[in-house]
């Protein structure tokens, strides 16, 4: 399925109940500059029988790592309906900038934990088949969530 499609698909108003989602004008992330502030949107294609085996490794490891490597996590979700309720994962990571997410990304993969997180999640074979990413920023006229 195409990125587009899926993200057409999603509901505007569970994106927007998003916690911690907030307009460039309320928001701070640490000594990032407010305009600097990045979301990455992640959508996770499994293989087939394999999303409860992705969804047991983000609940036991991931997110505890994505938040030691500066990824801030912001929300999680599956789709209700098939064909992508039984092989995805969507969901949003917060970052101080384009380039500390680079290096986040880096730090993260390159952590033992991680891989043998994956290692061990991976022992009966491959859970992810394709991963799209997408760099997004909040509008000014975004509203105000808590």
């Amino acid at each position: 399925m195409k990125r587009r499609t899926l993200i057409q698909s999603l509901s505007a108003a569970a994106l927007l109940r998003a916690p911690n989602l907030l307009p460039a004008s309320e928001r701070a992330f640490g000594t990032a500059a407010e305009s600097e502030m990045v979301y990455e949107l992640r959508v996770y294609h499994c293989y087939e029988g394999k999303l409860p085996d992705l969804l047991k490794r983000f609940r036991e490891h991931t997110t505890k790592l994505f938040e030691k490597h500066g990824m801030k996590n912001i929300a999680y979700w599956t789709p209700m309906d098939e064909p992508q309720k039984s092989n995805t994962l969507i969901y949003i990571l917060a970052h101080p900038s384009r380039e500390a997410a680079a290096t986040n990304w880096k730090a993260f993969s390159a952590d033992t934990e991680w891989q043998a997180a994956q290692k061990a999640s991976e022992a009966n074979g491959k859970i992810v088949e394709e991963v799209d990413s997408t760099f997004m920023t909040v509008t000014d006229f975004s509203p105000t969530l808590r």
